[in-house]
């Protein structure tokens, strides 16, 4: 659904360089519902998108992405770098300037009935959130649910929108055809810095409720407990409260990596880390000296610290699925109704290990599960 009479000429001063040379721009939509964002609608000419060179940071070798940029505006995101291709920066353009492809699921059915189609996996909310806050208007969900459904292409989604749980009886229905894989991210179970890091995503609340209602359906449903944020998220407390919270939640599995930060990224985080906790810039510049990841002795220390609660909360850590290319066990044809809470287990306190001394950084290759 298009807003209307909310138009911006493609061709006005409002319009941006990178965007105002597209082909396929079809308009430029603000709301009063949306103050501060602007919607750019394109045409898309594909919606499946390769990955070449599968890996264990990236196990799935085709995506969709309905949107780019993304209104949760997560301080730490990723994928922020991928904004700079229409001239947009990975700051307050990321989070406010969004591309709506309104046609991806039309675009998406032509190309997944073609003969060269071999239903490889495919997975959704790999780089911006496909249940971000204007999939409320724009529906682009359901159509490209349905085409992959229909198609017989496993796939699997990632998402931190409570909004999925509008398509759950749809994504149920899929689940009978072909592997489905659900993930929710919730990296921050502490209100006030949730609200500070990732200022437009629904609430941890909103989050845990929409795992306990995809277990309603008796599909599985991962936690994605990262980024793990240094000094502010990986304390034994808040570990041991956020498992606890995904187990009674109904959690499947869990996965998590502490916080990396890419060229661009990085720049934008530590600028949200000046204004909110200065006391931490220096720590942070030595985690991060030498590159995108934390050093290695932190992450080993990370892993030390927070297996064992996910033991203690009757969880455990999700693997990658050769059947959909995302974390955890595919849900395919279960009972509505069938998921059981994972049982805690609520013996002895678990001993933690100190905190590694921060000192430069070391060799810092990925570990995401």
């Amino acid at each position: 659904m298009r807003w209307n009479g909310q138009a911006l000429g493609s061709e006005s001063d409002a319009a941006l360089p990178g965007l105002a040379r597209l082909s396929n721009l079809v308009r430029s939509v603000q709301t009063p519902e949306f103050a501060g964002m602007t919607f750019h609608e394109v045409l898309a000419k594909s919606a499946l998108n390769h990955v070449p060179g599968s890996s264990t940071a990236m196990p799935y070798s085709w995506t969709i992405n309905p949107y780019r940029g993304c209104s949760h505006a997560c301080v730490y995101c990723f994928a922020r770098p991928t904004h700079r291709y229409l001239e947009l920066d990975e700051g307050a353009d990321f989070d406010q300037q969004i591309i709506v492809k309104v046609n991806v699921g039309e675009v998406l059915e032509r190309e997944l009935a073609k003969p060269s189609w071999q239903r490889h996996p495919v997975a959704l909310g790999t780089n911006t959130d496909p249940y971000q806050r204007a999939e409320g208007r724009y529906a682009l969900m359901p159509s490209v649910i349905r085409a992959l459904a229909a198609s017989g292409t496993p796939f699997s989604i990632l998402t931190k929108g409570s909004l999925m749980r509008r398509d759950l009886d749809l994504i149920a229905e899929a689940a009978t055809e072909v592997p489905v894989t659900l993930a929710m991210s919730i990296a921050v179970y502490d209100d006030e810095l949730q609200q500070s890091v990732e200022p437009g995503t629904p609430s941890t609340k909103a989050r845990l409720a929409t795992v306990s209602a995809v277990r309603e359906r008796g599909l599985e449903c991962q936690v994605f407990l990262m980024p793990i944020l240094p000094l502010l998220t990986d304390t034994a407390e808040h570990l041991d409260h956020a498992l606890g919270l995904a187990a009674a939640a109904g959690a499947s599995s869990v996965v998590y990596s502490a916080l990396h930060l890419r060229p661009g990224v990085k720049t934008w985080f530590l600028g949200w880390l000046a204004r909110e906790h200065p006391e931490l810039l220096a720590v942070y510049g030595r985690l991060y000296a030498e590159g995108s990841y934390a050093p290695k002795e932190y992450r080993q220390w990370l892993s030390a610290r927070i297996r064992p609660l996910i033991r203690k909360h009757g969880l455990h850590k999700g693997q990658v699925s050769a059947a959909t290319g995302g974390v955890g066990e595919p849900s395919r044809g279960f009972r509505a109704g069938a998921a059981a809470v994972s049982p805690r287990n609520e013996g002895a306190p678990v001993p933690m290990p100190a905190r590694p001394s921060f000192g430069p950084a070391g060799d810092a290759q990925p570990m995401l599960f």
